[in-house]
């Protein structure tokens, strides 16, 4: 029998400079279906650290385009290659394969993006942005498969109009930690971990280390990661007089991002918006606890309020629940073990496999039952 070809369109790979968590979580998915005898092709864009066509893990990697040209690529890509099945990625917007195919297509979304299009966009493209992520796109894939990576996203998606029985939840998985030789620090020690773009609002970060100061002289942030909001950061650190501690690591290899986790006292993760927040998962397998905005979607699943980290309603809650933590000793160790307990539930293997039996319940639907609604 003939593996299942499946195609993935993605907007960029875990090579990309501002590659992060979501692109993780489709390499991982890709491979554990090759693993599974599907014929996977991931198609991304182009960029400065690409290799060119690959093959890795037993999945293929066309890159064709650029940031936005790679949208009409997979369309291109759909109608020559003919997949037996595409998985369209939708980070915002989706690539509209399924206007050039009959062939069933599954939504990848690991979270809405109504807060970032406005940050990113400005408002004019912004709402434009977001007219056609909220509109447009569940309009087109009204017939189609859904797959998301929280019950967060899911209510979002359904409160959008699409049908609850199309959308699926494959949480992360979570690889392997390495063993770290770093012990905690002796003094208390903030970290984040995150692309420096706008909508990860790292500035909040900065502003507990600048408000917790005179209490904590010894406070330290570390912040673990590349992206052009860098220059921002550093000179927003300047202006509140806390550049002496709080350190820019730049991008770093895993073993490095894991000792540093291993040596914090707390996670800092206050972006407007998380699918799941992959890094939350790898702290708490060090016994981190982590510190994040209920508002931002999937971290309220990745953190257990009050059990593996906390959960804030707004900037003074955020400051409050970061000293609460660095006060209490017991609160962190009791935490942290929970933690390390709730990341052992956390497989990428499981994830694959739960995957995989959404595509083959897709792939065993009849294709009449695919076909769009008349307009």
């Amino acid at each position: 029998m003939t593996a299942p070809r499946v195609l993935v369109a993605n907007w960029r790979d875990t090579s990309h400079p501002s590659g992060g968590g979501s692109e993780r979580y489709v390499e991982q998915i890709a491979r554990g279906l090759a693993e599974r005898g599907y014929d996977v092709t991931i198609l991304c864009p182009r960029h400065e650290n690409a290799p060119g066509d690959t093959v890795a893990d037993g999945v293929t990697f066309l890159r064709r385009g650029g940031m936005y040209t790679v949208y009409l690529w997979a369309m291109l890509i759909t109608v020559l290659h003919r997949p037996d099945l595409v998985i369209e990625v939708q980070n915002g917007l989706p690539f509209f394969c399924r206007l050039v195919t009959r062939r069933p297509v599954v939504m990848l979304v690991h979270h809405l993006h109504r807060e970032q299009w406005i940050t990113t966009y400005g408002a004019t493209v912004g709402r434009f942005g977001w007219w056609i992520e909220s509109r447009v796109a569940p309009y087109v894939y009204r017939r189609s498969q859904y797959v998301t990576v929280s019950e967060t996203t899911r209510a979002e998606l359904v409160a959008l109009g699409v049908d609850a029985t199309r959308v699926a939840v494959v949480p992360n998985g979570l690889d392997p930690v390495p063993a770290t030789v770093t012990p905690r620090s002796t003094v208390p020690t903030l970290v984040a971990v995150s692309r420096l773009v706008p909508h990860k609002r790292l500035e909040h970060a900065i502003d507990a280390v600048a408000r917790l100061r005179a209490r904590w002289p010894a406070l330290r942030l570390d912040i673990v990661g590349r992206g052009h909001w860098r220059d921002t950061l550093e000179a927003y650190a300047t202006t509140l007089g806390v550049a002496d501690v709080v350190h820019f690591h730049g991008w770093v290899d895993e073993q490095t991002k894991h000792e540093l986790l291993a040596r914090s006292w707390v996670h800092v993760i206050p972006s407007v918006k998380e699918g799941w927040g992959i890094v939350v998962m790898e702290a708490a397998a060090h016994g981190v606890p982590s510190v994040a905005y209920r508002s931002a979607g999937g971290v309220r699943e990745s953190i257990q309020h009050n059990h593996t980290g906390l959960l804030a309603d707004d900037p003074d809650d955020f400051v409050a629940d970061v000293e609460l933590l660095l006060r209490c000793g017991m609160l962190r160790v009791r935490m942290g073990g929970e933690g390390r307990r709730f990341a052992r539930r956390h497989d990428w293997d499981e994830s694959a496999a739960a995957f995989a039996r959404v595509i083959d319940g897709v792939l065993a639907t009849p294709v009449r039952e695919r076909r769009p609604v008349p307009a």
